[in-house]
């Protein structure tokens, strides 16, 4: 059986940020509210030159130089998330245009557990020989 394993990771979120205290300059709210129901202190802003694929791109290149390969030596590009650029084409084939390579890719969309799900989905792609 072959396994899969992490050898590399990326991560890439907008420079602006939106803090509680923001949020209570524009509605009735409070830091303490918020804080005590969902556990956010502040979240990240896309800004005009932001998008899904420029992240995911971002992060992929980190992936990339950490793990030590380059695209042209991945076989599949899962990309999971519920905010595509556009609806046609799919995000993951931008992605893979981006970096270069022709492994084969699709989008996944499972909300908050996306990445759990697009895991699970290479992992058996792996096992099954791709």
């Amino acid at each position: 059986m072959r396994y899969a394993a992490i050898t590399g990771w990326g991560m890439s979120v907008p420079e602006r940020v939106l803090t509680n205290a923001d949020l209570e300059k524009m509605v009735d709210t409070s830091d303490e509210w918020i804080l005590s129901r969902t556990g956010i202190r502040e979240r990240r802003m896309v800004g005009p030159d932001d998008s899904t694929t420029s992240l995911s791109v971002a992060a992929a290149t980190q992936a990339l130089e950490r793990s030590g390969i380059t695209a042209s030596d991945l076989d599949l590009i899962v990309v999971a998330t519920c905010t595509p650029d556009q609806f046609l084409v799919s995000e993951a084939c931008l992605v893979q245009a981006e970096l270069g390579g022709t492994a084969a890719a699709f989008d996944l969309g499972a909300a908050c557990a996306g990445f759990v799900y697009a895991l699970s989905t290479a992992t058996q792609f792996i096992q099954a020989g791709l």
